[in-house]
């Protein structure tokens, strides 16, 4: 396998605003346990390893239970969900896989059923910081537990 460059020594000044747009996303208008479920599904999809173990972690330090962590790939099926998560789930799913024709009325009145405006504004923001992240961290094979002391996620205790 091909050793992957550090985007983040590459291009230290970009990553840095990256990150303040992470840190200033802890304070918006969505609620963490919503945030964290975005993540990891958002995660899931786009297949980061690194992201999805990340979140997973933060996910439990959060004080998530462990089996709605495991319902996030099912979510639809699961009864785990209330309407507001299931809600801010499908907006995630609209926007990382983005339909050929858009976002669909249905689901753009189902999420504003469920959000203010301040907080779909932000739930959109959160969704977007999290695809940039997962794509960044597929691109360059960003190892899955490689930043957990760095990152406090140790405090997991899910080596």
């Amino acid at each position: 396998m091909t050793q992957r460059i550090n985007y983040f020594h590459q291009s230290p000044e970009l990553s840095k605003k990256f990150i303040e747009l992470s840190t200033l996303l802890k304070d918006c208008a969505i609620e963490e346990p919503i945030r964290d479920l975005v993540n990891i599904r958002a995660s899931q999809i786009n297949g980061c390893g690194f992201c999805v173990d990340m979140h997973v972690k933060e996910a439990h330090i959060h004080g998530e239970r462990e089996l709605r962590l495991h319902h996030v790939a099912i979510w639809r099926e699961s009864t785990l969900f209330s309407p507001r998560e299931r809600a801010a789930l499908a907006w995630t799913e609209v926007l990382t896989t983005l339909p050929e024709h858009g976002v669909p009325d249905d689901i753009y009145e189902r999420v504003r059923g469920q959000f203010s405006e301040k907080e779909l504004s932000d739930l959109t923001f959160e969704i977007m910081a999290i695809n940039g992240w997962n794509r960044a961290n597929v691109a360059f094979r960003t190892v899955p537990g490689s930043s957990d002391k760095a990152f406090g996620l140790d405090k997991a205790n899910l080596a």
